[in-house]
């Protein structure tokens, strides 16, 4: 299963839903790692050195500069963006069979976006 990281912007009842369905999951909060407010740069950083496919509503500035870390050959290890308009209840879904199918640097270096269908 996929180690996740949920940017500070991600609406909690969507964390709180992937904890209630999936109590296992591996995924950890920018915020309880001392990262409250700091830049994409920072968590995208952060996200490469512990291996965390970030989860996030940020599609603008976050994806930026997620690109532009590729673009530089630095680790990037893929975002999931849930658009605002997605329910929480189809992100939970879209998330979880995400995290479970598939397999560690699958997301590599990749941006998508939700929901999946």
């Amino acid at each position: 299963m996929l180690s996740l990281a949920v940017d500070e912007n991600l609406n909690n009842d969507i964390v709180r839903g992937l904890l209630r369905r999936e109590p296992g999951l591996d995924i950890v909060r920018i915020q309880d790692v001392g990262l409250s407010g700091a830049s994409d740069e920072a968590v995208l950083e952060w996200a490469a050195k512990h291996g965390r496919v970030l989860l996030t509503h940020d599609v603008t500035t976050m994806t930026a500069e997620a690109y532009a870390r590729v673009r530089s050959g630095r680790r990037m290890p893929g975002i999931i963006e849930v658009g605002h308009s997605v329910p929480p209840r189809a992100a939970i879904d879209d998330i979880l069979l995400i995290a479970r199918c598939s397999v560690e640097g699958e997301w590599e270096g990749q941006v998508r976006y939700l929901p999946l269908r």
